[in-house]
């Protein structure tokens, strides 16, 4: 069945791109036929009601197949998984600790952003969906990528040293203390917003 749920993802594209024109009768019998309901065409139905002035009987009836089918397992809501990609906070907390410590003993800024991208682009991704898979992915990257992970990062501080220094913010005033702490909560927050901890 996961497999299906896997098959029905990858075939979304092909209607997907004319759900701009389907309407919820047309949704629902793609559910159907399909037996799931995944998160873009619940949301989907979600913003034609929300835009629509009045429902036709047409469409409140198809709502109602929809609920009695999703009721009776015929068919199956595939859930919303929230993915973290573990290296973008191996990669980041890395990254800002080794720009903190250029920055505090030179004049140079650097953009950690940029750093950060130019690694993760060279580094395998490492994503969870718990805490658990999460915890599992950090302690492999500490045992087989650590020396990847420094040395794509030192590359990339390399490389952006070598870029002139522009418009660049740098990543922590010299005389803040806990400004490294709150930059990796800040990236971290933005780069897995609805990452639960369990």
């Amino acid at each position: 069945m996961q497999n299906q749920a896997i098959g029905t993802v990858l075939s979304l594209p092909g209607w997907l791109k004319n759900m701009s024109v389907m309407s919820i009768e047309k949704i629902v019998e793609q559910a159907l036929q399909d037996g799931y309901l995944t998160p873009v065409m619940e949301a989907e139905v979600g913003r034609i009601c929300d835009h629509a002035s009045e429902l036709s009987i047409e469409e409140y009836m198809a709502l109602d197949r929809l609920m009695g089918a999703l009721l009776t397992g015929e068919v199956v809501a595939v859930p919303r998984k929230q993915f973290i990609n573990v290296m973008e906070e191996l990669v980041l907390t890395e990254a800002i600790a080794r720009v903190a410590e250029i920055e505090a003993t030179s004049e140079r800024s650097l953009d950690v952003g940029d750093i950060a991208a130019y690694a993760l682009n060279r580094l395998p991704p490492l994503y969870a969906t718990t805490e658990e898979g999460a915890n599992y992915q950090r302690q492999h990257a500490k045992e087989q990528l650590q020396e990847l992970i420094t040395q794509q990062i030192s590359e990339a501080i390399s490389r952006n040293l070598d870029r002139p220094n522009d418009d660049r913010t740098p990543v922590m005033a010299k005389s803040s203390g806990n400004e490294v702490l709150r930059q990796v909560s800040t990236l971290l927050q933005a780069y897995a917003p609805h990452f639960e901890q369990k």
